[in-house]
C-alpha cells in the first residue's frame, strides 16, 4: 500500500510540510526493507525455518540451500547451493562454506527438499550431513541443523538425533 502526501494531508493537523516528510520516511524504510537494512529473522526452532523454506518445498527437483546465521542466529544470508535431478542433489562442502566464510557467518542450516512429498531421510542424506558437520567444524562453522522439507511436511535431522 502506498501512501502520497495529499492524503495524508486530509488528516486533521497535518500539514502538505509533515505529510511530505512522512511520504519521504515511508520510501526510505520501504528502500532499507528491500536492501535488507530492516530486522533480521532469529532462528530458535526448526518449524521457524519453514516458512523461509517455502519457494522450495514444491519443487519437482531437489533443491539443497543453506541459511547463514551470525552468532545471533540472525539470518544474514541465504543460498540455494545446488538444484539436482528427481531424488538427487550433488553438494559439495566448498559449495556450502564458501558463502558462509564470505559472510562471516557463525554457524549455518542445511535445508533441502524432497520432491516424493516422503521426508525420510535417506542414507546420503545422513552421511552428507555428518560430513558437513565435519566440515564445518574445521572451517569453524557450526552446522546447526539439517532441514528436510516436503509439500506437507519437513522433518529437522537434529531433532532426529542424527546431529
Amino acid at each position: 500500500m502506498t501512501v502520497d502526501a495529499r492524503q495524508l494531508g486530509r488528516i486533521k493537523g497535518l500539514g502538505k510540510a509533515k505529510a511530505s516528510i512522512l511520504v519521504a520516511s515511508f520510501e526510505l524504510a520501504r528502500r532499507a526493507l528491500d536492501k535488507g537494512l530492516g530486522v533480521l529473522p532469529v532462528i530458535t526452532s526448526p518449524a521457524e525455518m519453514v516458512p523461509m523454506l517455502a519457494d522450495i518445498k514444491d519443487e519437482r527437483k531437489e533443491h539443497f540451500l543453506c541459511l547463514y546465521l551470525n552468532a545471533r542466529n540472525q539470518v544474514i544470508h541465504r543460498e540455494i547451493v545446488s538444484i539436482g535431478s528427481l531424488s538427487a542433489s550433488i553438494v559439495h562442502p566448498r559449495e556450502v562454506f564458501q558463502p558462509g566464510v564470505a559472510n562471516s557467518a557463525a554457524s549455518v542450516i542445511l535445508a533441502h527438499n524432497h520432491p516424493s512429498g516422503d521426508v525420510s531421510p535417506s542414507k546420503d542424506d545422513v552421511e552428507l550431513t555428518l560430513r558437513l558437520v565435519k566440515a564445518g567444524q574445521i572451517m569453524g562453522i557450526e552446522v546447526l541443523d539439517h532441514i528436510i522439507i516436503a509439500a506437507n511436511d519437513f522433518l529437522s535431522l537434529r531433532e532426529r538425533g542424527v546431529l
